[in-house]
């Protein structure tokens, strides 16, 4: 999800190899999550649900709309689902040979080794828990001005460490359970988003209907660079379908469908959104309403094309959608945790999976206390929750998320190029090369872009936030240097439960 504009909201007062059949559930060992738990649908609630649509579409454009290149915001929202749908391509063919809940810490385990493996899953971590620290905050802002509204008075860490709370509890349930959460949230977005669209194609707005937006000449403007800082920043949270791989019904077909479905999805609400934004206030006026009332840009026309029910209604919803993305970020999170308690480089207990609902539970209690703890030690330090921890914390996460993805579009080369006698023709050159190695380099360019414009994502040009790229950086070469204590002490394959064709810690 993508850091939203400075202006408050409320203002009132197995499988595994290729042809290896998936276990019985009934049969797994205690170290494996409930295979067959989640379909398609339920996996893309989870990946669409942590990109924040709402959150992002009515925080993350105005930005580039104001800092970007204009009017080709929608345009850039394109380019940016096109360089994911690359991504994807390589991704969804390393999953139908790799099932595990590490997800992308597996990806690169088994491509890059297992060194590089326990670093991507440093980042991973780092990049989730920096931006569900982000949403808590967030959350936590707009459910205290929302209560303040009522007469009831509530800092913003207590509604953060109450939705904490419940999300946990969540968390805590069968995943499937979980993911029909996710999907009414889901649900509730998109309509909302959709209602105003079509209210706005309906009024034609004060210049008609023009695709001028799509154009070229507007799309690759000054500010273009600007501009892909937040719209990729919004994407963050569709890589997570592949974490779901080992509790899937179908490994290898669900995780592809529900990535790409994902990824589409995310692009046409973003396209679409901010296209339909733009014929509202018109194309040679939507850069100033931006500049002027970011977060006015959307509220103003659903209050003034749906009415004042339609604009309290949007303003409530993105409470839920910040409610929905920390859900989907603390399943992601506890998975990845399971995944390193499985293999031993962290705690053997947070492997440890409850016997009524299947999930990863001393994983998600460990990942629940560690965001209680930040939002704790924020609020302790009197830091602002919009200016300082969710811009601070966003921009964090994304700069970790590039680091991530650009290791897994690496790995995933490497894993084909050395099992190609073993896994055969099943995937083509363009997954297993061509995209991977055009997605690295598209998303080296935007990890450039983002540590370029740190000031604009963060909104600070503290020497806090220029160091973000060293920490990341220090995280990563912790991750590694613990994989190569932990292999040396002859911790057990992180990736075994993803059964594939060579155990990684045995390279």
């Amino acid at each position: 999800m993508a850091p939203l504009t400075r202006k408050p909201l409320f203002r009132n007062g197995s499988t595994s190899h290729a042809g290896m059949t998936l276990m019985n559930q009934d049969l797994r060992p205690p170290d494996r999550l409930r295979a067959g738990s989640l379909g398609v649908l339920h996996i893309v609630f989870f990946v669409v649900a942590a990109a924040a649509p709402l959150t992002a579409v009515v925080g993350g454009s105005p930005g580039a709309f104001a800092y970007g290149n204009g009017i080709g915001v929608p345009g850039a929202y394109l380019l940016a689902g096109a360089l994911y749908l690359v991504f994807a391509a390589g991704v969804t063919a390393m999953s139908r040979h790799v099932a595990d809940a590490g997800a992308f810490y597996a990806y690169i385990g088994l491509g890059l080794g297992p060194t590089a493996g326990v670093a991507g899953a440093f980042l991973a971590i780092l990049a989730y828990q920096s931006v569900q620290a982000a949403v808590y905050a967030l959350f936590g802002l707009f459910a205290s001005e929302a209560l303040a509204g009522a007469g009831l008075g509530l800092p913003w860490w207590g509604c953060a460490i109450a939705a904490a709370a419940v999300v946990h509890l969540c968390g805590r349930r069968n995943v499937r359970f979980s993911g029909r959460v996710l999907g009414v949230c889901l649900i509730c977005e998109i309509a909302v988003l959709a209602a105003l669209a079509i209210a706005i194609v309906a009024a034609r707005g004060p210049e008609g209907l023009t695709a001028a937006p799509f154009r070229p000449e507007n799309v690759f403007a000054h500010g273009l660079g600007a501009a892909m800082v937040f719209v990729v920043a919004s994407f963050i949270g569709f890589e997570a379908s592949a974490i779901f791989g080992e509790e899937a019904r179908r490994p290898r077909r669900d995780v592809a469908r529900a990535t790409y479905a994902a990824v589409g999805l995310i692009t046409l609400l973003y396209a679409g959104s901010s296209w339909a934004i733009e014929q509202f206030h018109g194309i040679g006026s939507v850069v100033e309403a931006a500049r002027t009332d970011p977060t006015g840009l959307y509220i103003g026309p659903a209050r003034a094309l749906l009415g004042p029910f339609a604009a309290r209604a949007m303003e409530l919803l993105l409470i839920l959608s910040l409610f929905a993305c920390a859900l989907s970020f603390h399943s992601a999170i506890s998975r990845y945790l399971f995944a390193l308690g499985r293999a031993g480089i962290a705690s053997r207990r947070l492997a440890r999976i409850d016997p009524v609902h299947g999930s990863p539970a001393d994983a998600g209690l460990a990942q629940s206390a560690a965001a209680v703890a930040i939002i704790a030690a924020f609020a302790l330090a009197r830091q602002d929750p919009f200016a300082i921890v969710f811009s601070w914390m966003s921009a964090l996460g994304t700069i970790a998320m590039l680091a991530l993805q650009i290791l897994v579009a690496l790995a995933v080369i490497a894993f084909f190029h050395r099992r190609a006698a073993m896994i055969g023709g099943d995937t083509g050159p363009f997954s297993r090369l061509v995209a991977p190695a055009v997605a690295a380099v598209g998303l080296a360019v935007c990890l450039g872009l983002v540590i370029g414009n740190l000031e604009l994502l963060a909104g600070s040009k503290s020497a806090e936030v220029q160091a973000f790229p060293a920490l990341v950086a220090l995280v990563g070469a912790a991750g590694a240097v613990l994989g190569r204590l932990r292999r040396t002490a002859g911790a057990s394959a992180p990736i075994a439960a993803a059964r594939v064709d060579t155990d990684p810690f045995a390279q």
